[in-house]
């Protein structure tokens, strides 16, 4: 199960790093026609954001890096084990976070980027983008989802075929018997056992399977959750608005460290090595605060409310929503409240349907400062 892993992760990592030297290009060049001018207030001040959005950088990677690892470093401990309920209710408040990421913040963020009266009347007034371009987005995230699925499976199927055949030579032949298959039956005689199980070949293959599955989701979330990451980071480091950036910082601790958990849960679920647990750990960490960083030197050059900002930022912010929405509730909550563990306990539900409801309505009111 190790090679057909590093796929994946190279693919992830290369389209993380197209995707921001795509979106810096077009930033990079969003000086055109910058519709309306700063209006001077007691607010703007250059010397002080950029103090705070300094402090934000550090306190943001902070936060990330905590809610990332946290689930990743307490395997140890019983009460948090992955197959223990308290790891359960945990993930759904932190799958709450993010399906109130994409709701609450992201996709309002795109409407009103998107029906800006800086753009032109036709064809961003006449056509909904936001909602096309969510929906196309969560779309193409059911595609990936399936073929990478499909993918896995095909793997999982040729290696279990090679193991059968290997096996069934060694019953054919009959060639060794280990010494601990062989037991007394009671005459004074052994009785000699195959050291092949078909149950446990069954269960094997299951836990394959659902180990498979662990690993798209881990990819496909952490995807998402970058791009937004990127976006929401290059608008902080922009912007010299001292009363916005400091609800921001806190709201954005509380952001990522919350969202960090439930990409952990799903990072420790898919059991990856402890190379590519530190490569996923380190985008996730570090993406918002390279934005930020990125933001604040284009601050001069890159305005906010010109057209092509407005459009680039507003369609992967629309993007990133419909990934997130679909995440969350198809391969988060719907996975984890369909399944076995949780339809086997109606008291597990409640919890996790008040975790969810606690994490979807903490994030919701974060959406005043934020």
């Amino acid at each position: 199960m190790n090679s057909p892993t590093a796929n994946p992760t190279t693919t992830t990592t290369t389209l993380l790093l197209l995707l921001l030297s795509l979106f810096i290009t077009a930033v990079s060049a969003a000086d055109d026609g910058a519709c309306g001018a700063e209006t001077s207030s007691s607010c703007n001040d250059k010397s002080g954001a950029l103090s705070l959005k300094l402090i934000a950088t550090f306190s943001i990677l902070v936060a990330s890096v905590i809610g990332v690892c946290l689930p990743l470093t307490t395997r140890s401990v019983a009460a948090l084990n992955p197959e223990r309920s308290l790891f359960v209710v945990v993930k759904a408040f932190a799958s709450g976070i993010i399906l109130a990421t994409g709701f609450m913040h992201v996709l309002p963020d795109s409407f009103d980027m998107l029906s800006s009266g800086c753009l032109a009347d036709n064809p961003w007034h006449k056509f909904p983008f936001t909602g096309f371009v969510a929906m196309l987005s969560a779309l193409v995230t059911l595609m990936v989802d399936s073929i990478a699925t499909s993918f896995y499976s095909g793997k999982l199927k040729t290696a279990a075929a090679t193991t059968d055949g290997v096996e069934g030579d060694r019953e054919m032949g009959n060639a060794v018997v280990p010494v601990d298959a062989e037991e007394d039956n009671g005459g004074g005689g052994r009785v000699h056992h195959h050291g092949h199980h078909h149950g446990v070949k069954v269960s094997g293959e299951d836990g394959g399977k659902q180990l498979m599955r662990y690993k798209v989701i881990a990819m496909v979330l952490e995807l998402g959750i970058v791009v937004h990451s990127i976006v929401i980071g290059l608008s902080l480091g922009a912007s010299n608005n001292t009363c916005t950036i400091k609800g921001l910082v806190a709201a954005l601790c509380f952001h990522q460290m919350f969202e960090g958990m439930g990409l952990g849960g799903c990072i420790l679920q898919a059991e990856y090595s402890k190379a590519k647990r530190a490569i996923m750990v380190f985008f996730f960490s570090t993406t918002t605060p390279f934005g930020i960083l990125v933001g604040i030197g284009m601050s001069k050059t890159y305005k906010e409310n010109s057209p092509t900002a407005l459009i680039t930022v507003g369609l992967l912010n629309a993007s990133s929503a419909g990934l997130l929405i679909y995440m969350a509730l198809v391969d988060l909550l719907a996975v984890d409240f369909m399944g076995p563990k949780m339809q086997s306990s109606i008291r597990l539900q409640l919890k996790s349907f008040a975790a969810v409801l606690l994490g979807a309505g903490g994030m919701s009111l974060m959406a005043k400062w934020a």
